[in-house]
């Protein structure tokens, strides 16, 4: 890939090994390597659009210790195609490694982490890709589940770990979007939300970008009808999820770095003239290849799906009737060039809620993705954040959105 500023990728903690064939799906299965993830029976969860899932199982991550009165419990919500894996106690990665740990903005001395993979997922957590009760893979069998049924099965976690109350549910993107969804259906249990580049409902534009990927999947001829699972290497429906990857990955990153890091250049060794790529075209060829490599088609339309339904209003009066009922103290964070999640709607939301002091605005020229390239200030925003719910009114400081708007 020919790249005149190479950026890391950080939307997922673990990682594949390379291979020169693509499985059928990228899911984690039953007997390859756990890494650090941990498992727990949630038994059965009741579904909001009917229908029960028996035995969930739910894998997670946790960094710190638990407290004798589990006041320090930090929820931490992972993004559409992530996994549980934020940060390595072992030092070897993860997709927000450089902001949860000791002496990180999420101070894993102090504070107890945890990170779910969601319900429907497929890095652990009971989806598509797991075993159904009749020894077989779910497959088009798995039922539709909502942002509510997710965040119910990690109210069941929470439970099983003892933990009543999170002193702060913290997420971004599709991430964020459960933090709001856990706002509105355990108020109680929410002690403060930190609502990076997310919403409270998805937007029609949105649910269009959503709508074009999940199209890609379904009309892959090897997704067949959503059983693979049994099929051979490279005979999956890489093409389609692939393509979902690179229609997202366009909401996700904004022209000025796509022109500043490739402009019309070609693919070295290719010639756009005479059937060669240019180098943006490869750049998105290896996005569409890293995420068939470790993810899976099912649980892509699953949760693109509970990302389109998102909506905390939705038989509760509307959100402009919900948000003002949030009263715990929030922090909102826009990136200043996001294209998925408008600054405008970032500020629109923080106006909303009663518990934010202000917006908080990450400088990037990367796009929705600023959220996970600029640690630094991530880190900053999240500290001040951090410092203002010391104190029992758990106020931020009064200067926290000027501070927080300069790198």
């Amino acid at each position: 890939m020919t790249d005149a500023e190479p950026i890391g990728d950080f939307d997922t903690g673990y990682r594949p090994a390379p291979t020169p064939h693509l499985p059928a799906s990228g899911a984690w299965f039953e007997g390859d390597d756990p890494g650090e993830r941990q498992f727990l029976g949630l038994g059965g969860i009741e579904l909001e659009l009917g229908g029960r899932l028996p035995d969930v199982r739910m894998a997670y991550e946790t960094w710190g210790t638990l407290n004798s009165d589990a006041s320090n419990a930090i929820l931490l919500c992972h993004a559409l195609t992530g996994d549980s894996h934020a940060a390595s106690s072992s030092n070897q990665g993860g997709w927000w490694a450089d902001i949860v740990g000791p002496g990180k903005a999420l101070d894993t001395t102090t504070h107890f982490v945890v990170c779910p993979n969601v319900l429907g997922g497929c890095q652990g957590t009971t989806g598509p890709s797991s075993t159904a009760p009749d020894g077989r893979p779910w497959g088009s069998r798995f039922p539709e589940v909502t942002m509510r049924d997710m965040v119910n099965a990690e109210a069941k976690l929470a439970d099983l770990l003892g933990i009543q109350k999170w002193a702060l549910i913290a997420g971004a993107s599709f991430g964020g979007n459960l933090v709001m969804e856990w706002a509105a259906s355990y108020p109680e249990r929410t002690g403060a939300i930190a609502v990076l580049v997310s919403g409270p409902a998805s937007t029609a534009e949105q649910i269009a970008y959503a709508h074009f990927q999940k199209e890609a999947i379904l009309h892959d001829p090897k997704w067949r009808g959503g059983d693979y699972y049994d099929a051979r290497d490279d005979q999956g429906p890489t093409e389609g999820l692939g393509l979902a990857r690179k229609i997202a990955h366009m909401s996700y990153r904004c022209a000025p770095e796509l022109d500043t890091r490739f402009a019309r250049t070609p693919q070295d060794g290719e010639d756009p003239l005479h059937g060669g790529r240019y180098a943006v075209e490869s750049y998105l060829d290896y996005h569409a290849y890293k995420l068939a490599a470790r993810f899976d088609a099912n649980s892509y339309l699953v949760i693109t799906q509970a990302f389109m339904t998102h909506d905390i209003g939705r038989g509760r009066g509307g959100v402009e009737s919900v948000l003002p009922t949030l009263t715990m103290p929030a922090l909102v964070a826009e990136v200043d060039s996001d294209r998925l999640f408008y600054p405008a709607s970032m500020r629109e939301l923080a106006d909303a809620l009663p518990g934010c002091k202000g917006i908080a605005t990450v400088h990037s020229r990367h796009g929705h993705d600023g959220f996970l390239i600029e640690n630094d200030q991530v880190t900053h925003i999240l500290t001040h954040f951090l410092r203002g719910l010391g104190g029992a009114a758990a106020h931020l400081p009064e200067d926290f959105a000027r501070s927080v708007s300069h790198p």
